[in-house]
Formats: structure tokens, sequence, C-alpha cells
């Protein structure tokens, strides 16, 4: 039974096609007849006509609506079975090539890039105001070891409207998410010991592991909902897990949305057994539809580690991140003191502004939207540009999606060939320990496809087809 309004639509709309009702080539009636007839508000139908567009079961054209296709319905990336025992983790060196060339987020770093919009502008405008306030002092003192004390108001503001009550002692601020998901490990963790990630996971995680000396168990993950409770707790029984990391919102590769109701039942795991949770939310504030509330919210033990970071939401450049560390607050916070000792306290000041004058929520609506704009543009041009079988999820956030391929394609062995075509792609195999997704892709939706892009899918698509 679908969880949700607009899937029951798609389901209800798909069982119509399949019974004939709707022909191919036929037009489908308008977002506001289908709000009309079915009560619903237009952006859930919206979301409905997405999730039958995904599946190869109708089609959009410019300016004149839906329409249903003569094609087979494109199947949806399946839940992988993972039996293999706790092991090491070896990180492929392509990971670290791939960063070298800024292409983790694009297939064409080198395309032509659009135009700063004005958010940015502004947020540029108050780091470099917070530069020339008190330059002397900045330079002659370290900041508060936590963070800005403002700043974190300001983040504990955020979450507050979130659903997640939290307070400013709570939060500590880093370098990035990436250096939070670093602390929190390095807190709860010794070498050796046993960590559980969705599986496909998230590349940076895996690297974390390797380098604390962690051995990794995968959790099978849906490409829609993400980890079950009852797979992490029969790898807990099985494993003796001590930590698992998710990412509950649109998470990376597959943009995977936890429902609620497993969110609970892993953060009750917490109180039955000696588990923490560390949750990556880095990409919790670009849902397009719903805001997204942290995991963190049902956490009463102090088990559920928050990390996040402006890094996805706002630039790559800002390398600012927080971390609130539940009951293991006080050692993460020595640990950043002994890692970091403290951070700019120029650009914590200058974001600060950049928060309080509500720039951000401003420019989150914008990015929003063009963001679910690239999504379809991408969904599109894989309709109508890629010959073969595959099947891709439809976020409704993030920043990717998961590309699965027929068995036997290997896109790690296609790395080298599209990279002399100026193409770089991100293998599936980077997502795991195994090698179960040598045949899928991560592809971003960050940038608009323009022609460069547009041409680089069909070139992906005319290497990667048996």
């Amino acid at each position: 039974m679908p969880h949700f309004r607009y899937q029951q639509l798609a389901s209800f709309l798909n069982q119509q096609i399949q019974q004939g009702l709707w022909q191919a080539g036929e037009r489908f009636p308008s977002i506001r007849a289908l709000s009309q007839q079915h009560g619903l508000a237009k952006i859930s139908v919206q979301k409905a006509l997405h999730t039958l567009e995904a599946a190869g079961l109708i089609e959009a054209r410019a300016r004149s609506g839906y329409f249903v296709t003569s094609k087979r319905p494109r199947p949806k990336p399946q839940v992988k079975p993972v039996e293999a025992a706790p092991s090491e983790v070896n990180v492929p060196l392509l990971f670290q090539e791939i960063m070298a060339r800024s292409a983790a987020f694009d297939l064409c770093p080198w395309a032509p890039v659009e135009a700063p919009d004005q958010h940015l502008l502004l947020l540029n405008r108050h780091l470099s105001r917070a530069l020339r306030q008190q330059p002397v002092r900045k330079a002659s003192y370290y900041g508060d070891p936590q963070g800005l004390p403002a700043l974190r108001e300001q983040l504990a503001a955020r979450y507050r409207s979130r659903n997640c009550p939290l307070q400013v002692e709570q939060i500590a601020l880093t370098s990035g998410c990436q250096n939070s998901l670093f602390l929190a490990l390095m807190a709860c963790c010794q070498p050796g010991d046993t960590v559980a990630v969705e599986s496909p996971a998230f590349y940076g995680v895996l690297q974390l592991l390797q380098q604390l000396g962690l051995k990794v168990v995968e959790l099978p993950a849906s490409p829609e909902f993400g980890v079950r409770a009852d797979d992490l707790e029969a790898a807990i029984k099985r494993w003796q897990v001590k930590v698992c990391v998710v990412t509950p919102s649109y998470a990376t590769p597959t943009g995977a949305t936890l429902p609620v109701k497993e969110q609970k039942r892993l953060v009750a795991l917490t109180h039955n057994y000696p588990l923490t949770l560390i949750e990556d939310d880095i990409y919790g504030d670009l849902g397009f539809h719903l805001q997204a509330e942290p995991l963190k919210r049902f956490d009463t033990l102090g088990r559920v580690i928050l990390c996040g970071s402006f890094s996805k939401s706002l630039s790559r450049d800002l390398r600012l991140g927080w971390i609130c560390g539940g009951r293991l607050h006080g050692r993460i916070t020595q640990l950043k003191l002994i890692n970091q000792l403290s951070g700019s306290q120029a650009v914590q000041e200058g974001l600060t502004s950049y928060l309080a004058e509500g720039h951000y929520k401003r420019h989150l609506m914008a990015m929003r939207q063009r963001l679910i704009g690239n999504r379809d543009q991408l969904l599109d041009c894989l309709h109508h540009n890629w010959p073969g079988r595959y099947s891709a999820t439809v976020p409704e956030g993030g920043l990717s999606l998961w590309l699965e391929l027929p068995a036997g394609v290997d896109t790690k062995t296609a790395y080298r060939p599209l990279l002399e075509q100026k193409i770089v792609i991100t293998p599936g195999s980077l997502f795991s320990t195994t090698d179960s997704f040598d045949h899928c892709l991560r592809l971003s939706f960050s940038q608009p496809v323009t022609a460069i892009r547009r041409q680089a899918i069909s070139t992906l698509a005319k290497t990667l087809v048996p």
C-alpha cells in the first residue's frame, strides 16, 4: 500500500494506463484538472506525474503537457541483498582522482558555469564585511572552541523550525560535514570496531572508516526508503555493530528518504543495544516539497549524533559544518580542539549576519526550484537519449539520482575511455566495498542539463549500452 497520497495517485493512474484506459500518445489531463478531480494539492499531482515519468509511462512535452508513452515502464532500482561479514575498507584511488577534477557532482566540470545568483553575492558581501571588522583582534586571538555562540544560535533556531529542539550548548562548529563525521566516529569507536552503513553508501564515510581502521557491515537499502531497522538489528545481534551511519533525508547516491516509522524504529534500537546512530544531515535543507525533520528529534538518550554543513545547500567553498554530539558532546569538543583548535571568526560572523537577515531561507526557496527543474531535465534527457534498459530513482530532494544499468555493464571500466572524451563519471563501485553496484552510476542534477551535458549523456549511453 503506497505511503503518501501522491503515490496513491501515481498507482491509480498507473493501473488506468495498464488497463488501456489511456492509450499511447494520448494527452493526460492537466495538473489543475487532476488536482480538482482527486482533491489533491497541485504539488502532490506534480509528484505523481514525475513518478510516472520516471517509470517511462508518460512523457512531458514542452508547452503541451504530459502524454502516455508507447514504451514499457522503466523498473525502479532494486534493493540489493548484502550478505558480507564485517570487512576492512579499501576505497579505490579513483575517488581521489574524481575529487581532484572537481567532478563529484558534474559530468562536465569544465563546462561554463552559470552567473552567480544574488544570494551568493550577498553571502560574499557579508563575509567581506566581517573580514574588515576588528581585523587585529581576529588575527591575535582564537575564537570559542565550540564556535561563535551567535552562529550556533542561528543553527539551533533553524533546527527548531524543523521540529528538532536543540540548544546552543549542544552544537559545536566544525570545518565541514566530513570533519563532523570524522569526529563522531573517533568519539564512538576504537580500531577494529564494526560500523554499519547503508548500501550503497556515501564514499566519504567509507574513506573515514578506512582511515580509522574500522570494519564495515553494509546494510541493504531501498533506493526509495533507505535502510530497515530490522536489518540493522539483525546485524547488531550477529556482528556486534557499535555504530550505524545513516542519511535519513535524500541520501547520496540514491536520494532515498527514510519513512518516519523507520526513523523511530532506528532510534528505538539505541534503547535496547549499546548502539550510536550518526546522522548525516547534509542534504536536510534540500527537500523539494517537504521540510525534512531530522532523526535526532526522536533522540531522548543522547545516542544520536547529528552532523551537517552548508557545503551542499549554500557553497562548496564554505568549509563550515556542525555537530550535535549528544552524550558524547564533551568528548567530541575535546577532539575538535585537538584536531582543529578553532575556525575562522570572520567566516562565522559573516555567515551569522547572512542567516539572521533571512537570506539563507530565500536562497533555499530559489535553489529548490532550480534543482527540481534540473532533476526533471536530467530524467527527460535520459528518457530521450538512452537507447538501452535502465532504471533511475526520482529523488524528492538532494543533488543526485541513482542509475542502474543491466548486469554485465562495468561503469568503472568505462571511466578511462569516457575521460578521454572529457566526461567524468562517478561509478557505482565507489559506493560499496563489494561488487554489487559495478553496473550503477550516480548522476547529479546540481547543474542544469545544458547542450554540453546533454551531449555527454548521449556519449555516456553509447559507451555503456551493450
